[in-house]
């Protein structure tokens, strides 16, 4: 129970700072961090929460956001990129990266609650 309070919460916290705040890209991390310290979960939990939260999230808002443009600019980038424009896996490695990012935060959440 404690695990899909802390996917929910991370989410929902992770996209109110990005909706409400004026803040960098990375302060997400932060939000995760708290989660993590306020949920006692064993490390690795905490970390896959996080990680499914923010991964979960950040693919379904770029998937919006590319759909509403056609997918014009991501399928670009993905040229730029190695991915032989796919903008799927342009999506999956933007929700990859920013699900890392939230997971080592909430383990750094998690060790900080044990001392």
């Amino acid at each position: 129970m404690k695990f899909i309070t802390a996917i929910i919460l991370t989410a929902l916290l992770s996209f109110a700072i990005g909706l409400f705040t004026a803040l960098p890209w990375w302060s997400f991390a932060i939000t995760s961090l708290i989660i993590a310290a306020a949920i006692h979960q064993k490390p690795w939990k905490a970390f896959f929460a996080a990680f499914l939260a923010q991964f979960a999230l950040w693919a379904i808002l770029a998937f919006m956001i590319d759909i509403a443009n056609q997918h014009l600019l991501s399928v670009k980038v993905a040229n730029i990129l190695p991915l032989h424009g796919s903008y799927i896996s342009l999506i999956l490695l933007t929700a990859f990266i920013g699900g890392l990012v939230a997971g080592f935060s909430a383990l750094t959440g998690s060790f900080l609650r044990k001392r």
